[in-house]
């Protein structure tokens, strides 16, 4: 795919939702952090209901690390995961008042130090809460750089590189939530909305399929 077909797909996806942003439910840093560690293999629906209950009981790291395991997993077992989840935030929790002033830390290093936090997941905070150019390969993003060309890739870390080089500076800050909600409701696994699809006409999939 060349420069002025990503440059129109974002300018369009840029048209149509100016400010995506996660649909995690989150109003700081450190609720995010928490909301992505426990999306991990979960819907963020699943996440948000968990959540809706958690933070206004407990919102901090001295808070969560105050309930305890056990305290942390009623709120959480309806996520998948949840037991190996609750001991990585409770430890998480831990670390952020004994080594970052319970300041959630705005570097990749010190983010992936964090029990339950990988690559993914810092690039989700680092991008989300602190504004910085860093792309979060899931799922859908993977999907749709392959699928539709922008970023072809054989595996996530392939991709991510690939997009920092290759989405235009002006969109690369959001380029990260608009890849995944248009791989959730139109680029879709198993059936991709094609006909209804904004960027249908760039797509190199939908083109090599006609061929």
């Amino acid at each position: 795919m060349n420069a002025a077909k990503r440059l129109e797909i974002f300018q369009r996806l840029h048209a149509d939702n100016p400010n995506p942003t996660t649909e995690l439910e989150y109003s700081n840093a450190f609720e995010l952090l928490i909301a992505v560690i426990l999306s991990a293999q979960a819907t963020d629906v699943g996440v948000n209901k968990a959540t809706a209950k958690l933070f206004p009981v407990a919102n901090t790291p001295e808070a969560i690390y105050a309930l305890g395991y056990e305290g942390l997993c009623e709120y959480i077992k309806t996520i998948g995961l949840y037991p190996s989840k609750a001991k990585n935030v409770i430890e998480t929790c831990r670390l952020l008042v004994e080594r970052h002033n319970s300041q959630v830390p705005d570097t990749r290093e010190a983010l992936e130090a964090l029990p339950g936090v990988g690559r993914k997941t810092a690039n989700v905070v680092l991008n989300t809460a602190f504004r910085q150019p860093a792309m979060a390969v899931d799922t859908h993003i993977f999907r749709v750089s392959n699928r539709t060309g922008i970023a072809p890739g054989k595996n996530v870390l392939e991709v991510e590189k690939k997009l920092l080089k290759f989405v235009p500076k002006d969109f690369l800050l959001d380029a990260h939530h608009w890849l995944i909600l248009h791989g959730r409701y139109v680029c879709k696994a198993r059936k991709p909305q094609c006909g209804s699809c904004r960027i249908e006409d760039l797509c190199e999939f939908k083109q090599k399929s006609i061929d």
